[in-house]
């Protein structure tokens, strides 16, 4: 039964979504966005391979003529997708920055098709259509001012989402050769490499309470990183990488739920049909041989 698989997704996905909870503290403590995203990933890298050597220190060996596969999933996805992404928000908003993040089922969708001869079916199509029509509702996009969208917004925003959609593109592949740890550790070791000077940019001088700082530090790294990508990796092992990336759209709903109960923000009520409508997508996508 896949159903353990789409779980592993979501338990993924719900991580990834908790996020926000590490982040504004770090960002409270006086620190930028690529400094935050350079202490996750370098985090996450330590506790991966801690506790991969620990499991199985085989899984730590892998051939000098496979880290393309790591450069794609470190670079090509964590670093150019974090780029991307933040550069949107700041460019654009909040909202239309992860309207177009979310661009990434469609695209996985699409290369998949070329890429791994994943064919589309009717449930693909209508959960797509779900997803994008509630994560606008969720975002509130719909509810906010038309604003006009520069250029190279929308050009990095649609980066993003090629980006975030890599990791299930490239991840497939690499997965056919390595086991999971193998992936999700290689993948932000690369990362950690091309971040890693980043550290020297941060005032560790100017923390008021670096034990606090350093405790949120591992936590970020461990729950929305290395425990997030474990899971999520682990179900794409078994599901094909368009369904993978359609259940993890749960993820902006967790992060609604994050902004209602941790810091107080109000949901509309078009927000709530948003999310039952991601929920619903979820739904159609693992029923697939029943609507057909």
């Amino acid at each position: 039964m896949k159903n353990k698989y789409y779980l592993s997704v979501i338990i993924g996905a719900t991580l990834w979504g908790i996020i926000s909870i590490f982040v504004q503290d770090l960002y409270l403590m006086g620190l930028n966005t690529m400094q935050i995203v350079a202490l996750r990933a370098i985090s996450a890298t330590s506790i991966l391979i801690v506790y991969t050597y620990i499991k199985d220190k085989k899984l730590l060996k892998i051939r000098v003529k496979d880290i393309y596969y790591f450069i794609g999933t470190g670079l090509l996805s964590i670093v150019f997708f974090s780029w991307c992404y933040f550069f949107t928000i700041k460019e654009v908003s909040v909202s239309v920055a992860v309207i177009l993040l979310y661009t990434a089922p469609a695209i996985v969708t699409i290369i998949s098709r070329f890429a791994f001869k994943e064919m589309f079916t009717t449930s693909k199509i209508i959960s797509l259509i779900l997803t994008f029509i509630g994560l606008l509702l969720v975002t509130g996009y719909l509810n906010g001012p038309q604003n006009s969208i520069s250029s190279l917004g929308l050009l990095t925003g649609l980066g993003s989402g090629l980006g975030y959609a890599l990791y299930s593109i490239i991840g497939k592949y690499a997965l056919r050769k390595y086991h999971v740890l193998t992936v999700t550790t290689y993948t932000f070791i690369v990362a950690s490499i091309f971040l890693f000077p980043i550290l020297f940019t941060i005032e560790y001088g100017a923390l008021t309470n670096i034990t606090y700082f350093w405790f949120q530090v591992i936590n970020l790294g461990l729950f929305p990183t290395a425990l997030a990508y474990i899971f999520y990796t682990t179900g794409l092992v078994n599901l094909e990488s368009s369904r993978a990336s359609i259940t993890a759209t749960i993820e902006p709903l967790v992060g609604t739920l994050i902004g209602l109960i941790v810091f107080h923000e109000v949901i509309l009520f078009t927000q709530w049909i948003g999310i039952l409508m991601i929920l619903s997508s979820i739904f159609v996508v693992q029923m697939e041989k029943n609507i057909q």
